[in-house]
């Protein structure tokens, strides 16, 4: 083979490993998904690693460390992930990749009795390349054809590989055909006891994620919860007051009457009628609950200079529980309400409630006028407060309650609106819409 034909294949398997790498990358690390602009630049920075590397005398092990800082370069400002995780998945990647090839160079030099270790630059080196290359082809492939892979799938899979890697190496250290140097036999053995050791704290370090992620989601559970008991307990407490105070309600009523203070008598019973008729002056759904909420998040945009406009039409009789309904309204709407609070001018804060219903779907959209633009955690989109406030468990409550109705929860912003929209699947349970 040519020396141009030679440095040809290199490139284009460079090429082929970085663009693979950014795809790992945007499925473990949950970064950005690389677009066909990324990989022309990934492609573009491989050409010239394999032109310089072409006129260098490196050995293997040192010409892994260019592609894995090209590599790493690339998820950080091209898929903004992280620089630490990058670097580790990289390095991975490449001693995986360079063990597979070794083994597949030693098994080919096993299966044609060859009396030496194939070179890279030989016709049987470059096709040990191009069967690693294929095989890596064919499992981004089966990866991204399969997107629902879960975490401890992925996780399994990569155990399986690095435990059979490792025993190939000590199964090729046994043999007697094709002779391999000792150094060179031990070196793939310690890179593959690290490659092992790689997979285990990226687990340790996935597994501490998903512990400090329950642990401040329950946090923040905990304190939805006490914010929506307090709600309550207020809500209670005025009418507990009420009745309470009933007989001298009574006593009084019965003083102006007596006395024909028709006009006291009336404005004093609007008085004691005021705190509940606010809690429950309109109708919207014909669900106490429901209606307690959007009520009630009516009154504390009132009472806080925040525009409020509910438009609903709600269907009857169906199969949607209070307790989901109020799990996304409440939500959606204490969202909405803290980010129109931020506004600074009075006159711009606005909430809008839409509940409408299309054919079997009902739709619940919730828009705000919001100061600071929200930004994107794993690549899900959050409100600016998620990481500081509820918003974070909120979000993630009003998602779980829609998703028992086969719907979901998408969030989206303009200029100055903020839009959440929750889709439900319902039923009619008695025939009557």
């Amino acid at each position: 083979m040519t020396d141009w034909l030679i440095f040809f294949s290199n490139t284009a398997a460079l090429s082929v490993r970085t663009i693979i790498a950014l795809l790992l990358i945007y499925r473990l690390l949950a970064a950005k998904k690389p677009d066909k602009k990324d990989v022309i630049t990934a492609a573009a920075g491989s050409v010239v690693i394999s032109a310089v590397l072409s006129i260098t005398e490196l050995s293997d092990f040192c010409r892994m460390m260019p592609e894995i800082i090209w590599i790493t370069v690339c998820a950080r400002r091209l898929q903004n992930a992280d620089t630490r995780m990058s670097l580790f998945v990289s390095i991975f990647y490449e001693i995986g990749l360079s063990l597979c090839q070794f083994l597949i160079a030693a098994g080919l030099g096993v299966g044609l009795h060859l009396s030496a270790f194939p070179d890279s630059s030989a016709a049987c080196g470059q096709i040990s390349v191009w069967l690693l290359h294929a095989l890596l082809i064919v499992g981004a492939l089966y990866i991204g054809k399969k997107p629902d892979m879960t975490e401890n799938e992925g996780f399994r899979f990569a155990s399986i590989f690095v435990v059979a890697v490792f025993i190939a190496v000590i199964t090729l250290s046994q043999q007697t055909i094709l002779p391999i140097a000792d150094d060179t036999l031990d070196m793939w053995t310690i890179l593959a006891v690290v490659l092992m050791m790689s997979v285990l704290i990226f687990n340790m370090n996935r597994q501490y994620k998903v512990e400090k992620e329950l642990a401040r989601l329950k946090t923040e559970q905990a304190a939805l919860l006490e914010r929506d008991y307090t709600s309550l307990n207020s809500a209670y407490s005025v009418n507990a007051k009420l009745f309470h105070d009933f007989h001298n309600h009574i006593g009084i009523l019965r003083q102006f009457l007596s006395h024909a203070k028709w006009e006291e008598a009336i404005q004093y019973l609007d008085e004691l009628q005021a705190p509940v008729q606010e809690m429950a002056e309109t109708l919207w759904t014909g669900d106490e609950t429901v209606d307690y909420i959007i009520n009630s998040k009516a009154v504390t945009a009132k009472e806080n200079g925040v525009w409020y406009q509910a438009q609903v039409e709600f269907p009857r009789h169906t199969n949607l529980r209070s307790v989901d309904l109020c799990a996304i309204l409440g939500n959606l709407l204490d969202n909405a309400l803290e980010a129109a609070l931020q506004v600074p001018e009075k006159e711009e804060r606005f909430i809008r409630l839409t509940i409408r219903r299309i054919n079997q779907m009902l739709i619940i959209k919730v828009e705000n006028s919001f100061r600071t633009p929200p930004v994107s955690d794993d690549g899900v989109l959050e409100t600016s407060k998620a990481k500081n406030g509820l918003h974070g468990w909120g979000l993630r409550s009003a998602q779980t309650a829609a998703q028992k109705y086969d719907g979901t929860v998408q969030i989206s912003y303009t200029d100055n609106i903020f839009r959440a929209v929750a889709t439900l699947s319902y039923q009619c349970v008695s025939g009557i819409q």
